[in-house]
């Protein structure tokens, strides 16, 4: 079973849904980057995904595209991305998801980059600008390295391609809980609850819920009824508010502690 897996497996064993913070790579700089993912790690994360960042964002709010522009201020590229996760993995095994988009890979090169993105331990992509219908020409590189490409699924797609998106997913599949980008909406858990509910029924990986979740009843009412819940923009704007003071690992592991003890009591909602 690989640390994908077997973080989900825990996750439904203990009884509560999986919780996957969002940060930026670089922000604030690459080895601040690396204590925040031991620091989610230590308060109770169960994956990490870990932003690229990008110049062009399309899908990221103003919150996570200021984090993406003072990554690329430092320097940061997908090869020091990798890097990084080589490093975390010298002492940590959480789960980590690269999300970004798909012209940094491309730059890259593909076969390259899933060779080393699977040698530096990285579990799984999540490019929201790379359809399915377009993804086979990084699948074939992926694949063959078990390298799982994660699937996101909108409120606003149609259920005939909803169901043959949910049929296919590889990793986890990722429900996208409003329209519109991260961190400017609130959300609609009993619409979200209703699609979460359908997706269940045809996934063979765990579905996870992300977009507009900000605080621990947020958590907790979408963890009443998804396998995991995805928070960034709360967690990116947090680190940005406290990026020059020393208290910064202190402020997340609160915020993360906060956020786990609502997905611990979310059950209790069923």
């Amino acid at each position: 079973m690989n640390r994908l897996a077997r973080a989900f497996q825990c996750a439904k064993e203990r009884g509560t849904p999986a919780l996957v913070p969002f940060i930026t790579a670089g922000d604030p700089d690459l080895a601040r980057t690396e204590a925040l993912i031991h620091t989610l790690a230590d308060a109770g994360a169960d994956l990490i995904e870990l932003g690229v960042p990008f110049s062009d964002p399309m899908a990221d709010g103003p919150v996570i595209q200021a984090a993406s522009e003072r990554a690329l201020a430092t320097g940061t590229t997908l090869k020091s991305v990798l890097a990084l996760v080589r490093k975390v993995r010298a002492t940590s095994e959480i789960p980590i998801i690269l999300m970004g988009y798909y012209n940094p890979i491309l730059a890259y090169g593909r076969e390259r980059f899933a060779a080393d993105a699977v040698a530096a331990g990285v579990d799984g992509l999540l490019l929201v600008d790379l359809p399915p219908e377009e993804a086979q020409e990084l699948r074939c590189f992926t694949d063959p390295f078990s390298l799982p490409l994660i699937t996101l699924i909108a409120p606003t797609t149609p259920p005939e391609r909803r169901n043959e998106l949910a049929l296919t997913a590889q990793g986890y599949l990722y429900y996208v809980s409003m329209t519109g980008v991260t961190g400017t909406t609130r959300i609609d858990t009993v619409a979200i609850r209703a699609e979460v509910e359908k997706l269940k029924t045809l996934s063979p990986v765990p579905v996870a819920v992300g977009f507009g979740i900000t605080t621990a009843d947020d958590a907790a009412a979408v963890g009443a009824f998804a396998d995991a819940v995805v928070v960034g923009s709360a967690l990116v704007k947090l680190i940005d508010r406290h990026r020059q003071s020393p208290t910064l690992l202190d402020e997340v592991t609160n915020f993360t502690l906060a956020i786990r003890a609502g997905l611990d009591a979310s059950r209790n909602q069923l």
